[in-house]
């Protein structure tokens, strides 16, 4: 049941932070207040820079809207400290969204409970190289296990590759992890209140969907209806909220998948907060299901009450 737009009282958006992806959380927080606004509800925007804690007990609101992206926000401290302070928040809790922020974790998780991904390696100093690039396959991904929007991400062909695609990683992450680069189309699914909202295929102009495709570029293709059958837009949905289900994820999501070579789904990551940009795709998705962007903001801040 819909609640009336007077129920959410005064509303803190939490955007900006000291993350890698603070320039896309400025976006995202601005996008987010003006949805608000429209809806006429009473907001307060907080840039979380130091001192966020004071700055959000003195605000005086009823909720806070979290519109972080990466460390720091996504990642459940913040989560936890709202909890400590008793203002309900949107999305999902501190184990969710600390598991989410965790890729190998995470994929530790889907594979001792048989969800489909790929193997996978944790990389450190002491790697054989050669030997690790042997059991994925021979062409890797290589990612901090902790950053979002493709930060730090290389591909490797080469053992001497893979040991520079680590090196790279672990500027941003002590964490690093590999992964086969998988060659089928990738996808992603917008979780909102325990749905899936309609898929949408990306197609980046490059060698893979890295930060400047995301964010950047216009020559990157989103196609939502995604072009799958319904069994198969059914399979992806399902996997999707398996995957969102399984860290415990709250109220909205985005889950991205990867088809290999055969067609088969695999699960790459679950973002507990993802983009709200003009080039993000839980509004695309909403807009497919006929949401409007500020109808896919009510019912994100609805999951707060």
């Amino acid at each position: 049941m819909t609640a009336s737009l007077t129920h959410f009282g005064r509303v803190a958006v939490l955007y900006g932070g000291t993350s890698s992806e603070r320039e896309i959380s400025l976006l995202t927080g601005a996008a987010i207040i003006q949805a608000l606004e429209l809806l006429g509800v009473e907001t307060v925007a907080i840039d979380i820079k130091e001192n966020a804690l004071d700055a959000i007990a003195k605000a005086n609101v009823d909720r806070a809207f979290i519109a972080l992206h990466g460390p720091g926000g996504e990642d459940g401290t913040l989560q936890g400290a709202l909890e400590y302070l008793k203002i309900p928040y949107t999305g999902s809790g501190e184990m969710a969204s600390a598991l989410a922020m965790d890729k190998l974790r995470c994929k530790q998780l889907w594979k001792g409970i048989g969800l489909a991904t790929t193997d996978f390696a944790a990389l450190n100093q002491s790697t054989d190289w050669q030997a690790t690039m042997n059991q994925l396959g021979g062409s890797v991904v290589v990612k901090p296990a902790c950053e979002g929007s493709s930060v730090g991400m290389s591909i490797a062909k080469s053992a001497q590759q893979l040991e520079q695609a680590w090196q790279l990683a672990a500027q941003y992450d002590a964490k690093v992890l590999a992964e086969p680069q998988l060659t089928g189309d990738e996808y992603t699914v917008a979780i909102l209140d325990g749905k899936a909202l309609p898929s949408i295929r990306i197609q980046a102009n490059a060698t893979f969907y890295d930060y400047e495709a995301k964010y950047n570029s216009d020559k990157t293709e989103y196609f939502c209806p995604s072009g799958l059958n319904a069994e198969r837009e059914q399979e992806l949905a399902q996997l999707s909220i398996d995957a969102f289900n399984s860290i415990d994820g709250r109220g909205w999501g985005r889950v991205d998948v990867m088809a290999d070579q055969n067609g088969r789904f695999n699960l790459l990551e679950v973002n507990t907060v993802p983009g709200m940009t003009s080039h993000s795709l839980v509004p695309m998705a909403g807009l497919a299901a006929g949401l409007k962007f500020e109808d896919v903001v009510r019912v994100i801040l609805e999951g707060s009450l």
